[in-house]
């Protein structure tokens, strides 16, 4: 389970960064806006990960 919500927030990230830069490119500042908010959302669920790891171990 915790590999499929580490991959989960690798994706959301990268999914964040294009739909920012997208929206940077063509001008749109609410996608480039809503791009950032899931680049946020997948890196607080990173850490959240990585938190979990730690008190494993």
């Amino acid at each position: 389970m915790a590999e499929n919500d580490k991959t989960r927030a690798m994706i959301e990230k990268a999914k964040g960064k294009a739909k920012e830069t997208v929206g940077r490119a063509v001008g749109n500042e609410r996608m480039a806006a809503e791009g950032k908010i899931e680049q946020s959302k997948g890196d607080a669920r990173q850490a959240k990960e990585k938190a979990k790891d730690a008190f494993r171990h």
